[in-house]
């Protein structure tokens, strides 16, 4: 290939990325690197090749490529060819790439081996499943996978599954005073053990509830009262959006996520400590 043959293929590389056509994008731009890998514009060449295969969730083409742009990056810069190769690591689980992947862009990441699991805060996750959308949160693990502690409502999505997410947050919640992003979901990445169920549950006060829920926190398992559920349509979904955490007293459905055994005996032990002003019927499992 000669440097004009590459001229015109580096042309219908964007062309095809302007129309959003990830795949012949990255095949043009994988014929020029063939010839010239290390040309001075190729490590913007490797680096758009591979996010190309990210968008098309082709995870081993994003790695294979991911290793030549950062090779040619700066380390400690916050260049964005480690980020996308730390997700794509993240995926094989190749956690010493992973690790080094995340240094590279300027993070601090203690030495470990095995998955990564040093607590990176709170954050929101948007959920996709078949293009049903949800908003959850979750416990940040490493700087893309996260673990969820809501019962999510979605079909077939789980409390405590781990999630992996994009790195350009998308939307942001202000909760109590605090911000915290919103980042879209890019695969499931471990699933959960813990069913989820439903239960009709009377409080008498909203104190009454938010027991109930403190009592699956502290065994492990997770409880959503309906009341403390907020819908919002997919444009203030990805926008920002304000609330408050709150719960109300009164008959409602909640969510839980727990061995139903346990549950059971969880949700006799809350009634009793107050039969007066507690109660609960119908738990069922329903995923």
């Amino acid at each position: 290939m000669d440097k004009a043959e590459a001229r015109e293929c580096i042309k219908q590389a964007r062309a095809a990325w302007d129309a959003e056509d990830w795949l012949r994008a990255a095949e043009q731009f994988e014929r020029v690197l063939a010839h010239y890998p290390d040309a001075k514009p190729s490590a913007v060449w490797w680096y758009d090749a591979a996010l190309a295969h990210k968008f098309l969730r082709n995870w081993a083409k994003a790695y294979e490529l991911g290793r030549e742009a950062v090779a040619r990056a700066p380390r400690g810069e916050g260049d964005p060819a480690y980020w996308n190769l730390g997700i794509a690591a993240t995926v094989q689980r190749d956690w010493a790439t992973a690790r080094d992947a995340w240094r590279g862009f300027g993070i601090d990441i203690p030495e470990g081996e095995g998955p990564i699991e040093t607590g990176f805060g709170v954050a929101c996750v948007r959920l996709d499943t078949g293009g049903q959308r949800e908003v959850v949160w979750i416990e940040r693990l490493c700087p893309t996978r996260g673990r969820v502690v809501n019962v999510p409502l979605s079909e077939g999505r789980r409390y405590g599954e781990i999630v992996l997410h994009d790195g350009e947050p998308n939307g942001e919640r202000v909760v109590d005073g605090g911000t915290y992003p919103v980042f879209d979901e890019l695969m499931l990445f471990e699933a959960s053990p813990l069913p989820t169920l439903e239960v009709t549950v009377s409080a008498g006060e909203a104190a009454d509830l938010e027991a109930l829920v403190a009592a699956f926190a502290e065994a492990g398992f997770g409880a959503e009262p309906a009341s403390a559920v907020r819908m919002l349509c997919a444009c203030c979904s990805e926008g920002t959006h304000r609330q408050e955490r709150t719960v109300q007293a009164g008959a409602q459905r909640v969510s839980l996520a727990a061995p139903e055994a346990e549950a059971r005996l969880l949700l006799e032990r809350w009634a009793g400590q107050n039969t007066a002003a507690r109660g609960w019927s119908g738990l069922a499992v329903i995923g």
